[in-house]
């Protein structure tokens, strides 16, 4: 079977564990290199490379407060704060 590896990381030069268990994701993906970056480093990479989100301001149905939120908010629909979304969600 598959036991854990420690590489490193060719970015910031930091070791890391390939570990047994993303070693058979590998194997069962069809993947044939080792990953050559830290968690770290390609959670960087992958940020670096998307586009910033737009965030639009609304009005909380529920408390009033400002809100910032990822979509264009329309009339037909309630927004509301993250606050006020949790508790919503939990009720």
């Amino acid at each position: 079977m598959y036991e854990d590896k420690t590489l490193t990381c060719k970015d910031c030069g930091n070791e890391f564990v390939f570990t047994a268990g993303e070693q058979e994701f590998y194997a069962e993906r069809g993947f044939q290199n080792e990953p050559q970056r830290c968690k770290a480093c390609r959670d960087a990479r992958k940020a670096a490379t998307r586009a910033p989100r737009e965030m639009f301001t609304a009005t909380c149905a529920e408390c009033g407060c400002e809100a910032k939120i990822p979509f264009q908010p329309s009339d037909d629909r309630p927004v509301y704060c993250s606050d006020c979304f949790a508790k919503k969600r939990n009720s």
